[in-house]
């Protein structure tokens, strides 16, 4: 799963993008307001985590500029915390707010809460045959046994899982699964499917050629 992260003070966005990536997330990061509303355009993320205060496009009219196109999950983190920020906040779209100084902690769980709750998934955990993934864990079992999963091969299983009973494109796993900059090989979602059907059984995932992927309960 793929975090946007627009915040202009260096510190905090290095600390976030790291907090994020130890967590399993890819990561794409923008210093400024029109480069966060350029990337929330041009390319899926699965949550976005927004400044207000940013340079050369505020986080007001990125949010409001964004909610003319796109329903991306929104989670504000600024240091305005008035209640009357909030409310135009949340009124403006977003999906959460949290006021800085905060902890990574809550906010790693809001960013799950906002991916869960977007996918139409109350709790953390999903059931698909035998298997259970925890979405807050991280982590796949059946039978009450762990299935050791690469970060990446946990990642594209949770898509999948998201998705499910839906086409997921290798377009889409591309854009949800590699951060900008990463360098990715055509073959390389093929090798991912590979190692989770040797992992979880060959006929998990359903292959449509030259379209994507499906997972079924």
């Amino acid at each position: 799963m793929k975090i946007l992260v627009v915040e202009d003070e260096p510190d905090l966005l290095r600390v976030l993008a790291q907090a994020l990536r130890e967590s399993g997330y890819a990561v794409d990061e923008a210093a400024d307001g029109e480069e966060g509303l350029y990337k929330a355009r041009a390319w899926e993320y699965d949550a976005i985590i927004l400044d207000l205060l940013l340079p050369k496009l505020n986080g007001w009219e990125v949010l409001q500029r964004l909610r003319q196109e796109r329903k991306t999950p929104v989670l504000i983190l600024t240091a305005r915390d008035g209640v009357q920020d909030r409310v135009r906040g949340l009124d403006s779209g977003a999906d959460d707010y949290l006021a800085k100084p905060f902890h990574l902690t809550e906010l790693l769980a809001r960013v799950r809460a906002l991916i869960r709750r977007s996918a139409g998934l109350a709790v953390s955990e999903m059931q698909i045959g035998q298997l259970v993934i925890d979405t807050r864990s991280r982590t796949v079992s059946r039978d009450g046994s762990v299935i050791p999963l690469t970060p990446r091969e946990y990642s594209l299983l949770e898509l999948l899982a998201l998705n499910r009973g839906s086409l997921v494109t290798r377009t889409q796993i591309y854009e949800h699964l590699f951060e900008e900059q990463e360098e990715s090989f055509s073959n390389l979602v093929d090798v991912h499917v590979s190692n989770l059907r040797r992992k979880l059984g060959g006929d998990f995932i359903t292959t449509r050629r030259g379209q994507g992927y499906l997972l079924h309960d």
